[in-house]
């Protein structure tokens, strides 16, 4: 196996390490480090610039190719949480109750989310609005951050 093509792009939450391959962008880490690159295959500079533009708040909703998923209802448990718009916050009882699922299938889906920013789990959190945990970056600030930043652009 061959290692994947990499971006690393500088973002007010810190380093961001885009992955991919000629078909889709794999993953996004945030808090990354490691040499600088600005990626080859046209899915990883698309992302990347995509993610520079929503930072900069040029960008509301991502165009790129992810991963194909095992099975439809990863596929649209996935696409659901996709579809919160952006500056649009939902619970996960919320999500769903929205997606016909239950909240810890969502918190699963949210924990094991390997693009944060292009799949939105920032944007659902506890019952009640409370801010809930983050799986990337510093955690709940880099949420709460990522939060307040489609609220200044929306």
């Amino acid at each position: 196996m061959y290692a994947r093509d990499h971006a690393l792009i500088a973002t007010p939450i810190g380093l961001m390490r885009v992955e991919g391959d000629e078909t889709a962008v794999l993953r996004v880490v945030i808090s990354a480090d490691g040499p600088a690159a600005n990626g080859s295959a046209t899915p990883v500079r698309a992302a990347a610039e995509q993610l520079l533009a929503y930072f900069a708040g040029d960008l509301k909703k991502f165009d790129l190719p992810l991963p194909l998923l095992g099975s439809p209802r990863g596929r649209a448990l996935r696409d659901g949480l996709i579809a919160l718009g952006y500056g649009e916050i939902a619970s996960y009882g919320e999500l769903a109750r929205r997606l016909q699922s239950g909240p810890r299938a969502i918190g699963q889906l949210c924990a094991r989310n390997p693009l944060p920013v292009i799949i939105p789990c920032h944007r659902v959190t506890a019952a009640g609005g409370a801010l809930g945990s983050y799986s990337a970056g510093d955690g709940p600030a880099t949420k709460q951050w990522l939060l307040d930043h489609e609220q200044r652009h929306s």
